[in-house]
This record gives C-alpha cells, structure tokens and sequence, in this order.
C-alpha cells in the first residue's frame, strides 16, 4: 500500500515537473529492439560494456586519423589509407545511430536529444564533405561522443567524481553568480579608473570598454602587453588588481570544494533503466521507478 502511494506521488510529482530528456525516448516491447536497446543504452553487462568501449576506441581512433591526415607528409604518402579509414568509421558510426533509432521507442525524441544532436554532427560533415572538401575537418566533433565516456564507466570511479562535480557546479550556481557578478563590478569599476588616470585621445586607454578589457586581463593575471599603463599611479592600480586577481582565485574553489563535500553522502549512481519511461541512474535495490511509478524488472549486472 505504501509502495503503491509512493508510486501515486511520484507520478504526480512528474506530472507537475518538467521531465528530464532521456525520459521521453522510451524502452521498446521484448524482442530483439529491447536486446538491442539493453546493449547499446546500458553498461551493467558484458555486451553492453564491450560495445561502449569499442565505440570509445573507435572514435579515439577515427580522431586521430583526421588529425594524421591533416600533416602534409603523412597525408601524401598515407592518404588512400588514411581516407578509406575514416569513410570505414563514418559507415560504423551511421549505422550505429540508425541501430540506436531503431531501438528505441521515440526515435525522433532521441535524435533531438543532446547526445542524439551530437552523434548526427559526427557523421554529417563526412558527407557534407563530399560536396565541400574544407569542411573535412569538422569531423573532429566526434570527440564531443566521449562525453558518453562518463556514463558508460558508471561502474567506476570515474563517473562518481563526475557525477560529484557536476552536482556541485548546480548546488553553488548562485554563490558562482554571485561571485562573477561582484567582479564583474570591479572589473568595471577598475576599468573606468584607469580610464580616467591614463585615457585620453590618442592613448591606449581610448575608451572605458577599452579599459575595462585591460582591466580583465589584470585582474586574470594574463596580461598580453598589448596595453599598458604609462603613469606611476595607473601602475599601482595595476599591480594593486594583480594581487586581487590572485587572491579571489580561492573563492570559487573553495564554495565547488565545499558542495562537493557534500556530495560524498549521494550514493553511487548505476546505469539501470526503466522500461517504460527511461528514465536512468534508479537505485539497484529499486523496485518501482521513482520517476514513472512503474514496477521494475530484475536488475541485470555482473
């Protein structure tokens, strides 16, 4: 009864919230699309983990022949090899988005999807290519699908800290604002300041937006010497926004540190799925789906 409540209210709860992306791609019905789907979006099995990490391998390697290829030597004594290769890839990589269409229960929820956006950008500028020869080397977004790197090692460490950190980034958005937005006061406070101590016509210092950049590349501690102050009071508030640059370098650091802190209570995520509505990450002593409210299946791991 309990269960069945809890149920109630999350679906309620879900009904009132917008959901997340990857809840609407859908699990299909038992068959050979829900084998194909267990292999392709999850990684708590042995296909699944040797198909995730063949796909890594094979978007490392293809990356690293468009950058081969693109050396004037090696592009003249290898560039058949090297070509056929990566058209070898583009027919992986295209017949890998078709299988994860296919295997799905929405596939156009999918290819709208970030990860569905970006595994279309990874083919597209092969065959735009063909058409437009400098657009070759756009095929180097593929190095955008190791993202999925973070997902497919759930199992590990790996996807722990991540999950950690981006957790962290979310809980101290505000503070993060907060923090750019009082330097960026002083920024543009310092900016005008030396505005007014060293612009004038004909100086460096022409504008406040002008001084307000080198204002930036003071307080950043970069200093590109494209600018630079003249008068031994500019200087002072130079050196004076150097010191200040160095020393709210912690700030951020600390309020990330502090959340991810935090963070170390959440338990592990895993890469189990719900069948109705794909939702991921559910706990594995779950038994209904804390988003959807639907009874889960035995979790299947090694």
């Amino acid at each position: 009864m309990n269960q069945r409540t809890a149920s109630s209210g999350n679906a309620s709860s879900r009904q009132q919230q917008p959901a997340e992306p990857a809840v609407y791609f859908g699990r299909p019905a038992p068959g050979w699309r829900e084998r194909l789907f267990t292999i392709i979006f999850e990684a708590d099995t042995v296909p699944g983990r040797v198909f995730d990490f063949s796909l890594i391998a094979a978007i490392l390697l293809s990356v690293t022949v468009v950058m081969l290829d693109s050396i004037e030597g090696i592009h003249l004594r290898y560039g058949r090899l090297l070509n056929g290769l990566e058209w070898v890839f583009t027919i992986v990589f295209t017949l890998e988005y078709i299988g994860r269409l296919s295997c799905v229960r929405h596939p156009m929820r999918y290819a709208t999807s970030f990860f569905g956006i970006i595994d279309l950008l990874s083919i597209v500028p092969a065959y735009a290519a063909l058409a437009m020869p400098e657009l070759h080397a756009l095929i180097d977004f593929r190095l955008l699908r190791l993202l999925r790197m973070f997902r497919l090692l759930k199992l590990t460490s790996y996807i722990e800290e991540y999950s950690m950190l981006g957790n962290a980034l979310i809980a101290s958005r505000r503070k993060i604002f907060i923090f750019l937005s009082v330097v960026a006061i002083l920024v543009i406070l310092n900016g005008t300041l030396m505005y007014v101590i060293e612009g004038g016509p004909g100086t460096a210092f022409s504008s406040i937006p002008t001084a307000v950049y080198f204002a930036i590349t003071a307080v950043t501690t970069v200093g590109f010497g494209d600018i630079t102050p003249k008068t031994d009071l500019g200087r002072a508030l130079t050196s004076l926004s150097m010191l200040i640059g160095w020393s709210i370098l912690a700030v951020p650091t600390g309020i990330i540190t502090s959340e991810m802190t935090l963070q170390k209570v959440q338990p592990k995520p895993t890469t189990r799925t719900c069948p109705e509505c794909l939702a991921s990450g559910l706990d594995a002593d779950a038994i209904y789906c804390k988003s959807c409210g639907t009874r889960l299946p035995e979790y299947e791991h090694d």
